[in-house]
């Protein structure tokens, strides 16, 4: 999460580690940006994803008013920003998201394949959760 240049929220998957099955990287770093700026509106607010955001993440960019979202694999499993539906700019809706795909895609699909091949392996993330450039959780 980015806003004028300066990282205000950051997270990672965490539905495994905490069971909780909202516990996606998009939600706790909308939280993150929330509780740091001190309000639930996030519409000067830039948002950096690996893979598309499912329906649930999406609905939430809707209802936090986020100004852009930026991702870089598209999800044709469930993507909700253009894969499978695109919610986060449906015209029905009374905020549409601005965004911008394919950004390093490659990339992020090898880092998603990594992570859901560690996953599959032994239950859990191999690697350790970073916490460089973390802010407010």
């Amino acid at each position: 999460m980015v806003r004028d240049d300066e990282i205000i929220g950051w997270a990672s998957n965490e539905k495994e580690l905490r069971e909780d099955a909202t516990a996606h990287a998009e939600m706790l770093a909308m939280q993150r940006a929330a509780r740091h700026l001190g309000k639930w509106r996030l519409s000067d607010v830039t948002m950096y994803c690996t893979l598309e955001p499912c329906a649930m993440c999406a609905g939430a960019m809707v209802n936090a008013r986020l100004g852009r979202l930026v991702f870089g694999a598209g999800d044709p499993k469930a993507g909700a920003a253009g894969s499978i539906f695109d919610l986060v700019r449906f015209p029905g809706l009374n905020h549409q998201v601005e965004i911008t795909t394919g950004v390093l895609e490659r990339e992020c699909a090898e880092i998603l394949s990594s992570f859901f091949a560690d996953l599959r392996r032994d239950g859990r993330v191999g690697r350790r959760r970073s916490t460089r450039n973390r802010v407010g959780g």
